[in-house]
Order: C-alpha cells, then sequence, then structure tokens
C-alpha cells in the first residue's frame, strides 16, 4: 500500500509541470531550486576529475574503498552538482561508499558524444586515484541511467577494466520514445511526456542517428557488462525503457536485476526527505551495492 505521503508529492509534480518551462537557462535554475537541501550528515567536495567537474560526497558511513560513479539526470540538457547532492548523499550513506558526482556537459552547448566523453573520463580519473575497478559502482538516473550503461559500453570497447556493477533509477534508453508505455501511462505519470523526451533527444543528439548504441543504448551489444540493477515505477511513461533494457541485458547474458514499485514516479528516488517508498528505493540500492562491492 502507498503512503500517506504519496498524494501530496503527486501534487507537487503536477504543480510543477504544469509551469510554463520558460527558457533552457530558466529550466536549469528552477531544476536546482527545487531540489531539497543537501543533508547536513554528509560532506561535498568540489574535485577535478581528469578535466570534468566533480564532487566527492561523503557521509560518514562512507568507506574510501568503495567509490559510486554517479551521473545525474535531466535529458541531457538540465541538471548539475547541485540538483542531486542530495540523491547522491543518500546513496553514499546506504551503500556506506564514496560518492564522486559528475558534472558532464549538457546540450545543446556539448551535444552528443560530450556527456558520454566526460562519464568515461570521471571514471578512468577513479581509476587513477588508484581504486580496483572491482570497488567502483557506476550509477545515475533518467539520462544518468542511460548513460551509465552507454559509458560501461564504451569502456568495454576501449578495453578499460569494468566497474563492479552498474544502477540505474529510470533509466532513459530510448530516444525515439516508442515504448509502449509512453501511452499506456501518459494519463499517470504527472511528470515526463512523449513530448518533452523527444525536444531534449533533439537537443542532446544534433545530427545523431536517435539509434546510436552510445545515446540509446537499448540498441548497443550489452554483452561483457557488469551485473545492472534496474529501478522503475510502474506509472512512469519510461516504464518500457527499464523492461527493455532488462529483457536486451538478460539476452546479452548480463545479470540484471530489475525493480518495478508499484505508484511510484519518474526518479522518485529525489523525495526521499518526504516519501518513505523513495528511501526505501534508495536503501535497496545501497544493499546491491555493499553485496557487489563488500
Amino acid at each position: 500500500m502507498a503512503s500517506e505521503e504519496l498524494d501530496k508529492v503527486l501534487d507537487i509534480l503536477r504543480a510543477n509541470a504544469a509551469r510554463p518551462r520558460g527558457t533552457l537557462e530558466e529550466q536549469r535554475a528552477f531544476m536546482n531550486a527545487k531540489a531539497f537541501p543537501r543533508p547536513d550528515f554528509a560532506s561535498y567536495e568540489d574535485v577535478d576529475a581528469g578535466g570534468v567537474p566533480a564532487q566527492w560526497v561523503r557521509a560518514p558511513e562512507s568507506s574510501e574503498a568503495r567509490v559510486v560513479c554517479y551521473l545525474h539526470g535531466g535529458g541531457y540538457v538540465v541538471g548539475s552538482l547541485k540538483s542531486h547532492e542530495g540523491l547522491a548523499a543518500r546513496i553514499a550513506k546506504a551503500a556506506q561508499a564514496t560518492v564522486l558526482n559528475v558534472d558532464y556537459r549538457l546540450a545543446p552547448e556539448h551535444p552528443f558524444p560530450a556527456a558520454v566523453e566526460d562519464a568515461t573520463a570521471a571514471y578512468r580519473w577513479v581509476l587513477d586515484q588508484g581504486l580496483d575497478a572491482a570497488r567502483v559502482v557506476m550509477g545515475g538516473d533518467s539520462a544518468g541511467g542511460g548513460l551509465t550503461v552507454a559509458a560501461m559500453v564504451s569502456l568495454r570497447d576501449a578495453g578499460i577494466a569494468l566497474p563492479a556493477a552498474g544502477v540505474c533509477l529510470s533509466p532513459w534508453v530510448d530516444l525515439e520514445g516508442i515504448g509502449d508505455s509512453m501511452s499506456s501511462n501518459a494519463e499517470v505519470d504527472p511528470t515526463v511526456t512523449r513530448e518533452r523526451l523527444t525536444e531534449m533527444a533533439q537537443i542532446y543528439l544534433g545530427d545523431a542517428d536517435p539509434r546510436s548504441p552510445l545515446a540509446a543504448p537499448l540498441y548497443a551489444d550489452l554483452a561483457g557488462l557488469p551485473p545492472l540493477l534496474i529501478q522503475v515505477g510502474s506509472i512512469e511513461t519510461l516504464l518500457d525503457d527499464s523492461t527493455r533494457l532488462h529483457e536486451c541485458a538478460a539476452r546479452a547474458g548480463v545479470d540484471s536485476t530489475f525493480e518495478s514499485s508499484d505508484d511510484m514516479f519518474h526518479v522518485w528516488h529525489h523525495f526521499a526527505p518526504m516519501l518513505p517508498e523513495a528511501q526505501q528505493a534508495i536503501d535497496r540500492a545501497g544493499e546491491y551495492i555493499l553485496n557487489r562491492v563488500p
């Protein structure tokens, strides 16, 4: 049964979705402004991760021998360290890990494949600090979830040691929006529409093919990737992105764990300060990471 807090959160999301979007700069500012205050139980340290702006996020429980390389969401056009500090901190606590929150370049200033280049550069920088790949997990939400898979495919193809696992929260892996849930969940998803996704995909892709494997990893060969955790909400228009990614991974022989949470919306994890289901999902992700990197 859904918590009592869920209705209040859904009202907030619908109100946000109804407001005029404004310019891209205004959208970016709004996403930062609406983020919950970053938890004071964690520390935040800005770093240059191989030429990519990033931030070490540590909770009191964090181990320096367990790192999560985290890629924020935002459709490749919005999102930042600030918008995802809270989520990064809660993952650091749940996974007892040090999180590298990566501020990869955004479109249209830096279209595909800039985000992939930055994600892989940041990961390589983590390895350059002397940490074995088996002590690292890559993860992200929404576009960052898709980017997590794309980055691991790119690293595999380059012969770079892969992380211990990938964690994908409501991943966006189909830039054409052709999954059945884009229609079947259109009336119940409070935030994500086909129109908005199409707009962001066009901004990110530029002249690139929407089925380019590193842009839409649904079309990538996933063979040889590390285990995946995929978490998605049952009312998301992007539900089928997750179900199809799970199926593709399984066909490629990848150990994929799929979790669909009833009544949950796109990246509900952000609402952990007020939504019990959000903290529960983060805790499950943390347990998964701990099991993969004991």
